[in-house]
């Protein structure tokens, strides 16, 4: 069901978030027609639901580990646990902070929503956000001065993927529905294009960059990839899929994987040593509706996709031809609604992803909140839903950082 206001009219603030010292909030003061609901737990088919809580599941809590923690690490020092009972711990005891999580500061600059993020690599305090209207800000909120505006060219103009140049992080690359894939500096000058459709009918959608590898890889809204070098030389130019490629991905840890979604219903693997033609690719996942991200683990041993309807799947990278875990979860796809894609937590196995409740999905109750979900990679439970009143809207992308960052989320 289409919401009764168009989100393209609305402005939607870019928001981050940070743990607050406020005294917590119950749900019931912060939205009391909120209504608890039970989790199921996983089936034997491995299929999950993910139900419809709300302010971190208090039930599924348990007490702070503190003291685990301190015992896990002393117990491994000793040599008498595992690694993987301390990051178990560490793991929990994030989850149980996410009660202080409240909204620390928000801005509106656009004139139409927000459509990419990236965290600076070495500043963690500066974020990049890329809107419709092809507008770009650079916004440090931990200082006071004016952000970085970088004007766009308005209707047609979108930036549809944003990363900072790993080489020198005082630029940026971008994809758009200008019809290029470009590098630019923080005064908006291109320093150089790498890719151009020079025509109003194909333009870019997705992009990522290896700093290892030094290529960049983009796609376009007819099906093909390409694959450039840091100095814009071109490699290849592939028709991979059927249809529009919504997502590139390179594994942060085998660069050479490259996963590819498209509104085929399909996601492709690929080894870029091994790309000969459209049938090169290692394996193909189907999906039963059109995919809109596919990301790699951070330490690339999963691959976490999102379709435009009510599904979310984990695949494992050594066995691609096992099903996969599957995550239901309302996100269906609107048009005027940016495409909401689930991501990693960067240092721990969880998943977070923005809920866009519907009506018509199984699990679904009246005054379903729009929360941020957050669920374990392994048993794909609903682990916490982070909601602030203040920003009630649909939260389409989440960006997060490790250490030393936090969490950043827009909506």
């Amino acid at each position: 069901m289409a919401p009764r206001k168009r989100p393209e009219a609305q402005k939607t603030p870019e928001v981050v978030v940070r743990p607050k010292s406020k005294r917590n909030r119950s749900p019931r003061e912060l939205e009391p027609e909120a209504k608890k609901l039970c989790v199921k737990g996983p089936g034997s088919s491995r299929r999950f639901d993910s139900g419809c809580l709300w302010a971190g599941l208090a039930s599924l809590r348990v007490p702070p580990l503190c003291s685990s923690i301190v015992r896990a690490l002393h117990q491994h020092k000793l040599g008498t646990a595992a690694w993987p009972s301390l990051q178990q711990g560490l793991q929990q005891s994030f989850l149980n902070s996410l009660a202080s999580y409240r909204i620390f500061q928000k801005a509106a600059p656009f004139d139409r929503r927000a459509t990419s993020l990236a965290w600076h690599p070495t500043h963690p305090s500066t974020l990049a956000v890329g809107s419709k209207g092809g507008d770009i800000l650079l916004w440090n909120f931990g200082i006071k001065d004016k952000p970085t505006f970088i004007k766009g060219i308005g209707a047609g103009g979108s930036i549809t993927g944003l990363k900072f140049n790993p080489l020198n992080t005082n630029q940026f690359f971008t994809s758009s529905m200008e019809g290029t894939t470009r590098l630019q500096d923080f005064k908006g000058n291109t320093l150089r294009v790498f890719a151009s459709s020079d025509t109003c009918n194909v333009w870019f959608c997705s992009l990522d960059v290896s700093v290892k590898s030094r290529v960049v890889v983009t796609g376009d809204n007819v099906g093909h990839v390409i694959l450039l070098n840091m100095d814009g030389r071109e490699l290849w130019n592939l028709r991979m899929h059927k249809k529009k490629v919504t997502h590139v991905a390179l594994n942060p840890c085998c660069d050479w994987l490259l996963a590819t979604a498209s509104v085929d219903q399909t996601v492709k693997i690929w080894d870029l040593r091994q790309v000969r033609g459209k049938s090169s690719f290692l394996h193909s996942l189907p999906h039963r509706h059109p995919v809109n991200a596919a990301h790699f683990s951070p330490d690339g041993a999963q691959l976490l996709t999102t379709d435009q309807k009510s599904e979310i799947r984990v695949y494992s990278a050594c066995q691609w031809d096992c099903p996969p875990s599957l995550i239901p979860h309302p996100h269906r796809h609107f048009q005027h609604l940016t495409p909401i894609k689930a991501s990693w937590h960067p240092r721990y196995n969880l998943i977070v992803v923005g809920r866009y409740p519907d009506p018509n999905f199984k699990s679904c109750s009246p005054h379903e909140l729009r929360t941020i979900d957050v669920f374990d990679g392994s048993s794909g439970k609903i682990m916490y839903q982070l909601y602030d009143p203040e920003s009630s809207g649909i939260m389409s992308l989440q960006v997060l950082r490790g250490c030393p960052e936090d969490a950043g989320t827009q909506k």
